[in-house]
């Protein structure tokens, strides 16, 4: 698990993100919005996706079904990282390929139990 994709329309929760997985020796890509993350997903096949959910034009959740019915990227873990925290938005994520859903404002210590996980 060396890189990771961030796909927030946040520029403020992208940076901070960032920074503190940086910090953590990730190596970090990062997507302006749902269509961004397609293709810098598609381009930089990276280990682990951290996919927001609300963002203009093509949302995370349309993103998340892109991503993981592909074939090129289909393998790639999808976490969605939220401030949706309604069960039923869980539960919809995780339908449309998440393989797991955290909300907002993110336990960071709780992420990178996560991610360490993940291998």
């Amino acid at each position: 698990m060396k890189k990771i994709l961030i796909v927030d329309d946040s520029p403020t929760d992208r940076f901070a993100l960032m920074e503190y997985l940086v910090k953590q020796g990730y190596n970090v890509v990062t997507a302006e919005d749902g269509a961004d993350g397609v293709q810098k997903a598609k381009a930089e096949l990276p280990d682990l996706i951290l996919m927001d959910v609300v963002m203009p034009g093509i949302n995370g959740y349309q993103a998340t079904r892109t991503i993981s019915r592909e074939d090129t990227t289909r393998h790639i873990p999808i976490f969605m990282c939220t401030s949706k925290d309604q069960e039923t938005d869980k539960i919809w994520g995780m339908r449309q390929g998440a393989n797991d859903y955290l909300t907002k404002p993110l336990d960071l210590d709780l992420l990178l139990e996560k991610i360490k996980a993940l291998g």
